[in-house]
């Protein structure tokens, strides 16, 4: 209309709540995604049950997500948010403290049980992938598993001065990745035995520095396991003493 340009706030107005509806409509359909594919499964639950139940036409599956694969990855990366290149970078970092590195590896990985809901749907998903496995099993052992295992045993080479990883390391890297894992495994009865400890966003925060204080352990253990294998091993090795000086030896 004459005397209107780009950015009169009637023409703008209505481009921002397109935008925000567009935003609601994708968030509404990778939840609803989430759900029902943790309920049934990826092969068991239709693009046209996701949309019927977003509220959203089922053109927008493929407009905010490619296709069926591309929205069933989403569930998988997007509700729970974190990056594990992210923390594979700061295991590299060289300066880096062997606690200050655990620290910040339990506090993100145990941050998203903040969401309540949301997490168990995420790790009901897993489940069921475990069991039911797509090609999306394969990129999840790549991405969140290979990466960030690799990166806490190198994490953990240079900490007790050890050229590369052996079995050992390897047992200790899952002991370690273990202690948050299992709160999310036995959530539900974390939460039937000792509600208090999940119950806020702060008790939450306090598992990170008790997981950490545990895994320094698990780390100091294996160090003393180590250095007594050690004497050991030297012990056996040291040539036994010769029959003279054993006798110069007798009172």
């Amino acid at each position: 209309m004459p005397g209107m340009n780009a950015r009169d706030p009637i023409i703008s107005t209505p481009r921002r709540a397109a935008r925000a509806d567009g935003a609601e409509a994708r968030h509404r359909l990778l939840h609803t995604a989430l759900r029902l594919f943790a309920q049934k499964g990826f092969a068991k639950t239709s693009t046209r049950e996701i949309a019927r139940e977003a509220g959203v036409n089922i053109s927008a599956i493929s407009y905010y997500f490619r296709d069926k694969n591309g929205l069933y990855g989403a569930c998988f990366t997007e509700p729970m948010g974190g990056d594990s290149d992210d923390l594979v970078a700061i295991f590299s970092t060289p300066d880096l403290t062997l606690e200050a590195a655990l620290r910040i590896c339990f506090t993100s990985v145990i941050e998203p049980l903040k969401q309540g809901e949301i997490v168990r749907q995420c790790i009901q998903l897993h489940m069921r992938e475990m069991l039911e496995p797509t090609s999306q099993w394969a990129k999840e052992i790549e991405r969140d598993i290979k990466g960030p295992h690799r990166a806490i045993a190198e994490l953990l080479c240079r900490h007790l001065k050890l050229e590369r990883a052996d079995d050992d390391i390897h047992r200790l890297t899952f002991a370690i990745t273990g202690l948050s894992m299992q709160l999310y495994v036995n959530q539900d009865f974390i939460e039937a035995v000792r509600p208090s400890l999940l119950r806020t966003p702060r008790s939450i925060d306090t598992w990170a520095d008790r997981l950490t204080v545990y895994a320094l352990a698990l780390v100091q253990a294996e160090a003393a396991r180590r250095q007594g294998a050690g004497v050991d091993e030297k012990t056996a090795t040291a040539p036994a003493p010769s029959p003279a000086r054993a006798a110069r030896k007798k009172p």
